[in-house]
């Protein structure tokens, strides 16, 4: 049986506050604005005959919602699926400024709105985003299945998991990006989907991409922007805080918002809490829940990396600094692995120096932190790792 879980994401409004609610499809947004405002009027764009009613005539928004004033000024107003029919954007915008009347807006890309030059509302309502689900809000997390089934809460819980996942990735790309035109080359943003998967969580390699996909690295770029609009996954930048040569400064990274959906496209599966695999998806892992961290607390701290052109490297800086994160899937983290973060900590002198790991017990080596991921994931969301 399925269960619902309780999600730490909470949209608390001040009286006369908008809102849009962002987040990848089946993170569980209309299940959360359900159970936070049970008394408001819900719109969901989903249903086709409510989709081709207000596309044509989205004058109608207001005149309904007129005929439930005194209703629609009590709660606020949920239009779900709202990128489907950017017109009634300006509706809204009229019925926040003329009539005081609140709106929770919710959908899973605002790319479409934004080529279309929709109305954005100006700054009138506030971004808040929903992810996969987190390690609070599972009661003993099993993290292979983490890894495997990935953190959408209906994949999480499944068990015949890879046919849910090879949908959900075709769904995804037929919906979000063919249906909405946002690229006209079907097969070859295909091949890049799969070539990122392959890349994914390393240095890209715009030019390499580009000739695998048969397309131009400014393409490759594009394609990799879409994929950030709809949601699907986030850039990392390098951590350059002085002028060195020897610091890689330019090529990003790329990590997609699921681990599942991530394993899905390489069609990887994971036996065992070792190997470069489970340490590849580990890693993503533990980046997910920072991310996660950083929006649902409010601190929007940067993550970074941080490489050297001689092969250093720390897998993630936070704060412009102030933390520097190595993530290893070993039992045992050896003094040799270590190195590169003893080189950031001559260089930066970070707050904290914190390797995450499969080791039983934290200890202590010359000032870095070896630490559980159980442990670090329960200091990371008691605002103990940063704030």
């Amino acid at each position: 049986m399925i269960n619902e879980f309780k999600r730490l994401l909470a949209i608390n409004l001040p009286v006369n506050q908008s809102a849009f609610l962002w987040g990848p499809r089946k993170t569980g947004k209309t299940t959360l604005l359900r159970a936070q405002f049970p008394q408001s009027i819900f719109i969901d764009f989903l249903k086709t005959d409510l989709f081709f009613e207000y596309t044509k005539s989205p004058f109608l928004l207001r005149e309904r919602l007129l005929a439930k004033e005194e209703q629609a000024a009590k709660h606020p107003v949920i239009i779900d699926e709202v990128q489907k029919v950017p017109q009634v954007l300006d509706e809204v915008h009229w019925l926040i400024e003329n009539q005081g009347i609140n709106f929770i807006l919710c959908g899973s890309s605002a790319r479409k709105l934004k080529r279309g030059q929709a109305n954005l509302l100006g700054g009138r309502a506030w971004r808040f985003e929903l992810f996969p689900l987190i390690s609070k809000e599972i009661e003993n997390l099993d993290l292979l299945r983490a890894l495997n089934h990935g953190l959408i809460p209906v994949h999480y819980q499944q068990n015949n998991y890879q046919r849910s996942l090879r949908g959900y990735v075709q769904d995804y790309l037929k919906e979000e990006v063919l249906q909405e035109g946002l690229t006209r080359n079907i097969p070859a943003f295909s091949r890049f989907f799969e070539a990122m998967g392959y890349a994914h969580g390393t240095l890209i390699n715009y030019t390499n991409i580009a000739r695998e996909c048969g397309v131009s690295s400014k393409t490759v770029k594009e394609y990799y922007q879409i994929l950030v609009d709809t949601l699907l996954g986030t850039f990392v930048l390098p951590f350059k805080k002085k002028q060195e040569r020897q610091v890689i400064s330019k090529a990003p990274k790329f990590y997609l918002f699921d681990t599942g959906v991530a394993g899905s496209i390489v069609r990887r599966t994971i036996a065992k809490e070792k190997g470069e695999m489970f340490g590849n998806a580990f890693e993503h892992f533990i980046y997910l829940e920072m991310l996660a961290h950083s929006s649902y607390h409010e601190i929007n701290y940067e993550i970074n990396f941080w490489r050297t052109k001689s092969g250093q490297e720390v897998d993630f800086v936070l704060g412009r600094g102030e933390v520097a994160v190595e993530v290893k899937g070993s039992k045992m983290v050896d003094k040799r692995s270590l190195r590169p973060m003893k080189s950031f900590i001559e260089l930066y002198a970070p707050r904290q120096a914190i390797v995450v790991c499969n080791e039983a017990e934290e200890r202590l080596h010359s000032g870095i932190k070896i630490m559980p991921w159980r442990l670090f994931l329960q200091k990371l969301w008691q605002d103990e790792i940063i704030r």
